[in-house]
């Protein structure tokens, strides 16, 4: 009778169990450049960044273009956090911001784009 008790028990507590283990974060950091000029510009790509689930951190800097990002790799890929910061508008190595995009940003925000044949 008492062990009847313990396994119905264990039954009832197994899945309080593995609720409680976590997916193992795969933090990373990297950076890369990316296409702006101005304040506006730095806002508006981190911002972007901030709003992609994985990402941590995210700086921008105005004069070397280098965007700077802390990441859960098990959560977002590198190439997903190029393509968001496009989809803002603004071109990065592996992403190209479409062109209705870029265009639509403000006069101080446009950037010289880069020709891809």
């Amino acid at each position: 009778m008492i062990m009847k008790k313990i396994i119905i028990l264990l039954i009832a507590l197994a899945p309080l169990v593995s609720f409680t283990q976590k997916k193992k974060k795969d933090i990373q950091k990297t950076s890369f450049e990316v296409a702006g000029v101005c304040g506006m510009c730095k806002s508006r790509i981190e911002k972007k960044a901030f709003s992609i689930k994985g990402v941590k951190l995210a700086t921008w800097d105005i004069p070397s273009h280098q965007f700077s990002v802390i990441y859960d790799a098990s959560k977002v890929s590198l190439e997903k956090i190029h393509e968001g910061i496009a989809d803002s508008g603004h071109d990065t190595k592996l992403a190209t911001a479409k062109d209705e995009t870029y265009n639509n940003l403000p006069m101080c925000c446009l950037y010289d784009r880069i020709v891809k044949e």
